[in-house]
């Protein structure tokens, strides 16, 4: 006979997802975020009074524990940041990014795949640990997509825990996923000297200089490639220089987005390795996730384990660093090629079926219905 608790209807976790998304929470708006945190906890305690709250909402990035069970007990943890990227222009949308509108089956809205409904499926598998006696918690974090920045505070959280597993509910398309590369970011400048724009012969022109470098990292950048995390790769994501067209342009800067599958030494050193570049200061440094897929928690899991990681990053890169050891996979609701699109939708029907999923992860957490290994 299935398990009630893994067919009951789904509308619950639906209607806490739409009122996630109607709270702006962008990435460096505390406020915001706080609103996520605060309604989240507002949701799971009153629907069980064995879900205990801690955190620090007062924080400059805010973080918020929820967690049930026997404290003492091994915890299943679920990792969710309250963060989005802004949602751009609102006319590009064919609704108010923050309305959260059900239609034909999705839900649209900024933050429905990346990751206010995967939040919403976690809180839930929470309240059916609290209703079982199994031990659950959702931590819930700031500014991951501002580079996994309020993880590190977050993870206080994780000091007296005895975590056994943790998942990561972002958008997989309900596959699970055992690591993903790292990131490191660099902002690189070059210099030149300033002349007349009319007698540019006079000075050295550092956009020019900056551009024959990005030119030559297209073919001479060292980058490796991992059989579990794929190809890494480079992105000039903003690019900076002059004061004025008739200025020959004495400074010129560049952000540097590459994804790592190692610590990224060699890229680093090739950069500062060029002639024409002044500094090259590092502004984000995290690293890969790999989890062995062979964990027999893993095996245990109601899904498919995907052949690599995600592309992406997520905050089990800082984390980590505080669970040595425990296995962490990246397994949620919704289609990836959703985050941060225009129109962002969740399949209301990957959302469900990933609610059945995470709850049986959590009854399997139970001592009378754990299997062997």
């Amino acid at each position: 006979m299935k398990d009630e608790a893994l067919t009951e209807d789904a509308d619950e976790v639906v209607g806490l997802a739409r009122r996630l998304i109607a709270i702006p929470s962008v990435s460096g708006d505390a406020d915001g975020q706080r609103a996520v945190q605060r309604t989240v906890a507002e949701y799971a305690t009153e629907r069980h009074p064995a879900v205990r709250e801690d955190g620090d909402l007062g924080a400059e990035r805010p973080w918020t524990l929820l967690s049930t069970g026997d404290a003492r007990a091994q915890t299943l943890l679920f990792v969710c940041h309250a963060d989005t990227v802004p949602a751009g222009d609102p006319g590009a949308w064919s609704t108010d990014p923050f309305r959260a509108v059900v239609d034909g089956g999705r839900l649209t809205g900024r933050g429905a795949v990346d990751m206010k409904c995967g939040l919403a499926a976690a809180t839930s598998a929470l309240v059916l640990a609290a209703e079982r006696g199994a031990a659950v918690a959702v931590l819930m974090t700031s500014d991951e997509e501002a580079g996994a920045l309020g993880a590190a505070g977050a993870a206080a959280a994780l000091a007296d825990r005895d975590v056994g597993a943790v998942i990561v509910p972002e958008a997989t398309d309900g596959v699970i996923h055992v690591g993903h590369r790292g990131a490191l970011w660099l902002d690189v400048e070059a210099r030149g000297r300033a002349a007349h724009g009319s007698t540019p012969g006079r000075g050295e022109n550092a956009i020019l200089g900056l551009a024959r470098v990005l030119e030559r990292a297209r073919h001479e950048l060292p980058l490796s490639s991992d059989p579990d995390l794929g190809e890494e790769t480079w992105n000039v994501g903003t690019v900076a220089g002059g004061t004025a067209p008739n200025i020959v342009p004495a400074h010129a800067s560049a952000t540097i987005d590459m994804r790592t599958v190692g610590a990224g030494e060699a890229q680093v050193r090739w950069w500062r390795a060029q002639p024409e570049l002044a500094s090259v200061r590092t502004l984000l440094s995290l690293p890969a996730l790999r989890t062995d897929r062979t964990h027999p928690w893993i095996r245990s899991l109601p899904a498919p384990v995907a052949p690599a990681g995600v592309p992406y990053f997520t905050d089990a890169s800082v984390l980590r660093a505080h669970l040595p050891g425990v296995p962490v996979v990246v397994w949620g609701p919704g289609a990836p090629a959703q985050m941060h699109a225009v129109d962002e939708a969740m399949d209301l029907g990957s959302l469900r079926a990933m609610c059945g999923r995470y709850r049986r992860a959590v009854l399997d957490r139970l001592p009378e219905s754990r299997g062997p290994g």
